[in-house]
């Protein structure tokens, strides 16, 4: 299996004031859509749409440079790019009137729409012509050029599972809830993080952090989400009101996307944002910090504060070298010598024993040579965290429900205990893992301003 970018949604333009969103597949196989118009279109049509949803056509099919490709490169008819549009528009609507833009529904389902609907506006051909040109649109960022950001930062995504960072660059492992910050290959700092909701998932690739943005001012897009934060469209809201979700500081990485603060703790570790990587204000002002300090860019601490006192005025910190920031979706991660299975959050088909197979062989350990205690255990532990997990009756197993506690879970996978919160993460102890994998976190900044306790993990 390669660990490769795997290019199925679009760039959220800046109609999503400044987050954008797309499920795509690192250490996982593709998750197919089963969606079946009538008439059923083929398997390879539907395996290359990208797997979007429609909030996020609604937002691409918004700027001009999309909608200008859409005609120039696939000569799509005007009648085609409204249709598209009054889908979108339409699905937006009844999100907002649902009240659930910012639910946890299921993310399968809402791609599944999405693939259905398109095949079924432009067929099955010109679908797959949709789905290169968007794959290409969302490589550059929405940007000219900017496809060479592996070349211009040094590096590209990696080819193997939980690869290590050998050069300074940003990991952000979406299931995990977790971003890195490595200098020079060595890990400095990790912070626990807010992620997109379903319906705005969090992009997947390669991008590059640039500039660190102090009091980001906020224009609302056209979107119904926006009518519940009592601002209006087109409306500027100044640094530091309360009616910017930006927060204090924000970080561009590559388009409309962001890494930016002004999150609560209790939005860490869950579904959180439009679309962009969420960090409490603490948080932010401490990775701006760490993330000079690891470009080479001086930003004194006194600047910073300087900076922040005066809310009105935005300022713009240039970094001195071009910081690559990997987005992943690995759900099977050899940690430390141990392995977690975490939960497949945006429903990508990731907890499979291919899969498993593959991470385990990139860290030098057979499946087949596990004994059967331990192969029952890994098989719960991917079902348990799987999108849509099956009746299975449970070994022996401790789970780890919110990277933080322990539990014995001795039921079938598909149900909880009354009152228990849904489980996260399945740590398990290999001994032929011994001393291996992607490192576990260092400093590790949960946002409680508390150091984050430790997980013991079971066989």
């Amino acid at each position: 299996m390669r660990f490769r970018i795997v290019l199925l949604i679009l760039v959220l333009a800046g109609s999503f004031a400044a987050c954008t969103t797309t499920p795509s597949n690192s250490n996982s196989t593709v998750a197919t859509t089963t969606a079946s118009p009538s008439p059923s279109p083929s398997t390879s049509a539907k395996e290359s749409v990208p797997q979007l949803t429609l909030p996020v056509l609604d937002a691409l099919l918004a700027t001009e440079s999309f909608a200008g490709e859409l005609k120039s490169k696939l000569q799509l008819t005007d009648d085609q790019i409204n249709s598209l549009k009054k889908l979108a528009s339409t699905e937006v609507a009844r999100l907002r009137q649902t009240n659930a833009e910012d639910s946890t529904g299921d993310a399968a389902e809402s791609r599944e729409r999405a693939t259905k609907e398109i095949i079924a506006i432009l067929g099955e051909e010109k679908a797959k012509q949709f789905a290169s040109l968007t794959s290409d649109y969302w490589a550059n960022a929405g940007e000219e050029g900017a496809g060479t950001v592996g070349r211009d930062a040094a590096g590209a995504m990696p080819s193997q599972p939980n690869s290590v960072p050998t050069d300074t660059r940003i990991v952000v492992n979406i299931p995990a809830f977790r971003m890195d910050l490595f200098e020079n290959g060595n890990l400095v700092k990790s912070y626990k993080v807010g992620i997109g909701y379903p319906e705005f998932p969090l992009p997947q690739g390669l991008r590059k952090a640039q500039t660190i943005i102090v009091n980001p001012t906020w224009t609302p897009p056209d979107e119904p989400w926006v009518a519940k934060m009592n601002v209006l469209p087109g409306e500027k809201i100044e640094a530091g009101s309360k009616l910017n979700p930006l927060g204090p500081i924000k970080i561009p990485i590559g388009g409309p996307s962001l890494i930016h603060g002004g999150k609560s703790p209790a939005k860490l570790g869950t579904f959180a944002s439009h679309g962009c990587v969420g960090l409490t204000t603490a948080q932010v002002k401490d990775f701006a910090k760490m993330l000079a300090r690891a470009s080479g860019t001086e930003f004194a601490d006194a600047t910073m504060e300087k900076y922040l006192r005066d809310r009105t005025t935005t300022k713009s910190v240039k970094l001195k070298q071009t910081v690559p920031v990997e987005l992943r979706y690995e759900t099977i991660v050899v940690e430390d010598g141990k392995l977690h299975i975490y939960k497949d959050v945006y429903a990508q088909n990731s907890n499979t024993e291919e899969n498993l197979r593959s991470v385990l062989e990139t860290h030098g350990v057979q499946y087949d040579s596990l004994s059967g205690d331990e192969k029952n255990q890994l098989l719960f532990a991917l079902n348990a965290m799987s999108a849509k997990p099956k009746p299975m009756p449970s070994p022996s197993v401790t789970a780890n429900a919110n990277s933080n506690s322990n539990a014995n879970v001795n039921k079938t996978a598909s149900k909880k205990a009354k009152g228990e919160k849904p489980k996260k993460e399945f740590v398990i102890e290999l001994a032929q893992l011994s001393g291996r994998g992607y490192p576990a976190p260092v400093n590790f900044d949960t946002g409680t301003g508390k150091p984050a306790p430790t997980v013991a993990a079971t066989r």
